[in-house]
């Protein structure tokens, strides 16, 4: 089979477990959502008190463990690590900061306007922007610095963590939900859950499905097999909102969202930056991280502290619309990424400049 259809065909299999998790008790338009699962995660775990968002979501387990399954069974585990560890960090904050003034991650995003949603467009105009000029830097010659194989334990902690966490999970849910109400106090079965998630990380491990490596392969290289397995996706959601009486055209009154223009496009631009700089987006670095990329696991813990952040320093937006602190740390955000565009891109130019020239000599 071509990986043309390899990647419809996953699109249409992660847009149906999408749906069915939004009807089986995730909230309206988060069936699938890794910023706002990693956020609840968060607050289950004491690291914010906003108590409509607190809960261990299954999912996030389930996104690295099938990646990690995947990675061993066909030989493709490899524990690497090294590669600026500070600056992953630091973008993986700023990619969760943006998905949560936006209120969605890409996936959500792409959820969002298969119900109808028109903010989500105005999102994915942005999303679509930040990556294109993500590409340009990396046609300039961005690079961050090369990684290293490392020890198989380093690349084994985050899945063992994963494992151990679900284990007290399902000894003592009550441990990790403290939500009675919002979206914390909505989810699936936790059955259907972590088969959801896991079934998704063996799916992104094995085709590399990705919301912005999709739009940067078109940008750089004019290929359009990943995105025609978006449009799957997008079609998907559409038909099952449709068939399900869930379809709502228009900005206002949509779950869990708001309608600031500006915001939601610029939120987005950030969110495509960063995930150019450091090679994915939210899901994808959650697969990255369980195949033992522990510089993806450094960009998930960033993105966890950037969860937390978020609501303990109100960053986060919510349906009545963004806050001051969100508007200011998105644009901090797109000035110190466009900072470490300017810098690596210099750096990896001056390291072939010098190559080059030994070379002559």
């Amino acid at each position: 089979m071509s990986i043309k259809w390899v990647l419809i065909i996953s699109g249409i299999a992660i847009g149906a477990i999408a749906l069915l998790l939004g009807i089986s008790g995730n909230p309206p338009n988060m069936g699938v959502c890794v910023a706002c699962f990693i956020r609840d995660s968060a607050g289950s775990m004491g690291l914010h008190n906003t108590e409509t968002v607190q809960y261990l979501r299954p999912e996030i387990f389930g996104f690295i463990l099938g990646s990690f399954v995947a990675a061993l069974l066909f030989k493709e585990f490899q524990s690497k690590a090294g590669s600026a560890p500070i600056i992953r960090f630091t973008l993986g904050f700023l990619m969760m900061v943006g998905c949560l003034v936006f209120l969605g991650c890409p996936l959500r995003m792409v959820l969002r306007i298969g119900a109808g949603d028109l903010n989500a467009v105005i999102g994915l105009v942005g999303l679509i922007i930040g990556i294109g000029i993500g590409s340009l830097f990396v046609k300039k010659g961005f690079s961050l610095p090369r990684n290293y194989r490392q020890s198989p334990v380093e690349g084994f902690i985050l899945p063992a963590i994963c494992v151990f966490l679900f284990a007290l999970f399902l000894w003592n849910s009550d441990i990790f939900n403290s939500s009675v109400k919002g979206p914390g106090a909505s989810h699936a079965p936790i059955w259907m859950s972590i088969i959801a998630g896991l079934i998704i990380g063996f799916i992104i491990q094995r085709t590399r499905f990705c919301f912005i490596g999709m739009a940067k392969h078109v940008f750089l290289s004019r290929n359009y097999n990943m995105a025609l397995g978006v449009v799957a996706l997008t079609l998907v959601v559409l038909l099952g909102n449709l068939y399900l009486g869930k379809f709502n055209l228009g900005f206002e009154n949509q779950p869990i969202a708001h309608s600031d223009g500006l915001w939601n496009f610029l939120s987005m631009v950030l969110v495509g930056l960063c995930g150019v700089f450091i090679t994915g987006c939210p899901l994808r670095q959650l697969a990255n991280a369980g195949q033992g990329n522990s510089d993806a696991a450094i960009s998930v813990l960033g993105m966890l502290l950037g969860a937390a952040f978020a609501h303990n320093f109100s960053y986060a937006s919510s349906p009545t619309g963004v806050t001051d602190n969100g508007k200011l740390i998105v644009i901090i955000g797109l000035l110190v990424t466009f900072i470490v565009g300017v810098i690596y891109t210099y750096a990896a130019n001056k390291i072939s400049h010098n190559e080059t020239n030994k070379n002559d000599a």
